[in-house]
């Protein structure tokens, strides 16, 4: 089958959950389907995407000259946005040059399916084109601004956060049920789109994880080490930092006081390296070229997020590394996990604290949780076994769309 995969943001370097996920299912599409990959990012230093040429039938990356992060030039890209209805996340990328020359591909190219990774990417996908459209969506956008809306106490991004929510809340919604099939990460995000669109429409991938790389090591654990990994340039990593620092270590050092938190992740903001710096037992690593030699030393791993959608990679990994998690339920969200079986959740700091201490004091107990975990995602998730969803869901869409080819012309979708 002739896939196009279209998808912002790039591929690589696999330094988020997202693309780990959809680079690692792509690969595994590729072995049995000729592949394009379509996909369009910020320009930036030592770019590798040229290397996913040896990957794929095609490869067409697009760098594009965006705004820095969170810089004036940002701000002022944003301000120009706002008037319109279209998510900032979305605008930023979804240009008519973008649009133009993915229509122009698939013009040139006969494709038996069109996947759109990310909701991100879905104001460039030529929606009017007569090929099956499969929206891959990772998380409910909508649901994660929301809580950003519920959690922040700054003003200004609280009324962004809010902005933010209700115009991904219309275009998820547009999107969501113009797709000819929706693909999900979680039962919890696929009963969510399901309150608006037929449930029959909506299948569930599984989140997958290469247990040959992510195995138990061999080093000895730094006691009281905890460690947190993930892309510190994500909002809902830097809160969860934010929110560990400020309401669970300080209950968590009354019982420990020696216990550190190692936090490892490409981008790290000011605000974190300021709060590193002002308290010792935080360390703040930056990126890194192999995040489990940390993960190993740790004695416990940590996923204190507020925010979030879909399901966090992060977490499989760890298991699959044979740690103890202590997460919040948001942390842990979608993932078939038990409480106390594979893992610890914990909502309230006062709850994450004593569980944190408990594992701490007991290396036995770290011990039976980790290898449950291991058990876990050995037997039962691999990216192979995911991308036996796909081909199904492929399956059913071509068989249930006409393809009757035409000519449209090109223009950026509204949301």
């Amino acid at each position: 089958m002739r896939v196009l995969w279209a998808k912002s943001g790039g591929m690589v370097p696999l330094d988020t959950g997202g693309k780990t996920r959809s680079f690692n299912l792509l690969k595994e599409l590729a072995r049995i389907h000729e592949v394009t990959l379509f996909t369009f990012y910020g320009r930036h230093a030592d770019d590798t995407h040229a290397q996913l040429e040896r990957y794929f039938s095609r490869a067409i990356c697009i760098p594009m000259d965006l705004p820095h992060a969170r810089g004036i030039d940002e701000a002022l890209d944003y301000a120009r946005n706002f008037f319109s209805l279209r998510p900032y996340t979305m605008a930023k990328f979804c240009r008519p040059e973008i649009a133009n020359a993915l229509r122009e591909l698939v013009q040139k190219h006969s494709f038996d399916v069109i996947v759109c990774d990310f909701l991100f990417c879905a104001g460039v996908i030529p929606w009017d084109w007569p090929c099956p459209k499969v929206l891959f969506t990772h998380n409910v956008e909508e649901q994660i601004w929301r809580r950003h809306f519920q959690v922040s106490r700054n003003p200004v991004w609280k009324a962004v956060s809010w902005r933010e929510y209700r115009t991904l809340r219309l275009a998820e919604r547009h999107y969501v049920n113009l797709a000819d099939h929706v693909l999900t990460v979680s039962e919890s995000d696929r009963n969510y789109f399901a309150t608006y669109t037929d449930a029959k429409r909506i299948t569930v991938v599984p989140t997958g994880v290469d247990v040959e790389y992510y195995q138990p090591g061999n080093s000895i654990e730094k006691p009281g080490t905890l460690v947190f990994t993930g892309s510190m340039d994500w909002l809902p990593n830097e809160d969860a930092i934010t929110f560990f620092a400020e309401s669970i270590l300080p209950q968590l050092q009354r019982k420990t006081p020696d216990a550190v938190l190692r936090v490892v992740g490409r981008r790290p903001s000011q605000r974190l390296r300021a709060l590193a710096a002002e308290n010792k037992y935080i360390e703040v690593t930056g990126e890194v070229q192999d995040v489990r030699p940390h993960v190993h030393e740790s004695s416990v791993y940590v996923v204190p997020l507020r925010i979030g959608g879909g399901t966090r990679i992060k977490i499989f990994e760890a298991m699959a590394m044979g740690k103890a998690i202590v997460s919040t339920s948001v942390g842990a969200e979608g993932l078939p996990v038990r409480h106390n079986e594979n893992i610890v959740l914990a909502d309230s700091p006062e709850v994450f604290a004593r569980e944190i201490a408990r594992l701490l004091g007991d290396p036995a107990e770290r011990m039976r949780i980790g290898r449950a975990a291991r058990t876990l995602v050995e037997k039962n998730y691999s990216w192979r076994s995911a991308v036996g969803v796909f081909d199904a869901v492929f399956e059913q869409v071509t068989d249930n769309t006409p393809m009757v080819p035409t000519l449209p012309t090109a223009t950026v979708p509204s949301s």
